[in-house]
């Protein structure tokens, strides 16, 4: 057993897939295949169940052996960069991220990475906090940012950076504009401009205006929902930091309602995966951008408790 047979392990099963390793990691499908029969071997078991149609499925000794194989590799890290000195950052991050924060939040991280670490590629692969999330979960994405009122999910490490402010917003012409003060009742009378399904804000909305004789508009995206918001069909409900420039030029005035929840915005890996220095500094640096001071792990915080 060794620590190549071992990341093609890693890597097959979080991807549950021998060819799409195979891709990732650069090698022949036959080499991949060969390693985990090698491995397979030394440890005197099987390790995949090998399905219908070039399926695969860990068995149950594999889906032991998983989380041991991410603390080896993890040790491993952090051994070469103990004896070797840290190496500049390379290769491939693949990062979840929802609109808002991809499109109002990451260009300083994008520059950062892109003049300090050329060799780093980031990509960023957009999606609703659900879709992300399952990314992670599932092996496609490294990590995830998104904003929801949730911060524990099962079998991910999340870190909080802290709230995210989120603020209702209508066109200066709208029937609530200017009013001293506006209930969740009277909201639930009005057209609402919602996110696409899948939100962690949607979700408040909907929790919050249960009962609403007025539609519910789904705008899909957070520019059209301001579009839609700024032509007068109805009231937005959206993060602060997407809708600043559009208050401070007038085209949306912004209503005395706040939802009674909070969401945070946060960043999801998969727990006990290996953590790179390209993680860590990634890590670092958005939390640097979106909080400005240390962030939290909830997930190893849950596990200590």
């Amino acid at each position: 057993m060794d620590m190549r047979q071992l990341t093609t392990f890693q890597k097959a099963a979080t991807l549950l897939s021998f060819s799409r390793a195979a891709a990732e990691l650069n090698y022949a499908q036959s080499s991949v295949t060969g390693q985990i029969k090698g491995l397979e071997n030394a440890l005197g078991i099987a390790l995949f169940e090998r399905l219908s149609g070039r399926r695969i499925q860990l068995t149950p000794a594999g889906r032991r052996l998983l989380p041991y194989a991410e603390r080896l590799l993890s040790l491993a890290d952090e051994a070469r960069n103990a004896t070797a000195g840290p190496r500049e950052p390379s290769g491939r991050l693949l990062v979840g991220t929802m609109e808002s924060i991809a499109t109002y939040r990451m260009a300083p991280v994008l520059e950062f990475f892109h003049h300090r670490w050329p060799r780093l590629e980031l990509v960023l692969r957009p999606g609703s906090g659900a879709e992300i999330v399952d990314g992670v979960r599932r092996g496609t994405l490294d990590l995830a940012l998104l904003i929801d009122a949730e911060t524990l999910h099962s079998g991910l490490d999340t870190t909080v950076f802290g709230p995210e402010a989120l603020v209702a917003v209508v066109s200066p012409d709208h029937e609530l504009a200017g009013r001293p003060t506006v209930t969740a009742d009277r909201l639930a009378t009005v057209p609402i401009l919602a996110p696409e399904s899948g939100r962690g804000y949607r979700r408040l909305l909907e929790r919050e205006l249960q009962g609403r004789t007025a539609p519910l508009l789904e705008s899909g995206t957070v520019e059209s929902t301001k579009r839609w918001t700024a032509a007068g069909l109805g009231v937005g409900l959206l993060p602060e930091v997407a809708v600043a420039d559009d208050l401070a030029a007038g085209v949306l005035t912004p209503l005395p309602w706040r939802p009674p929840a909070a969401v945070y915005a946060q960043l999801v890996r998969r727990r006990n995966s290996p953590a790179g220095p390209e993680t860590r500094m990634f890590i670092e640096k958005v939390s640097e951008i979106l909080s400005g001071e240390p962030s939290r792990n909830i997930g190893k915080e849950r596990l200590a408790a």
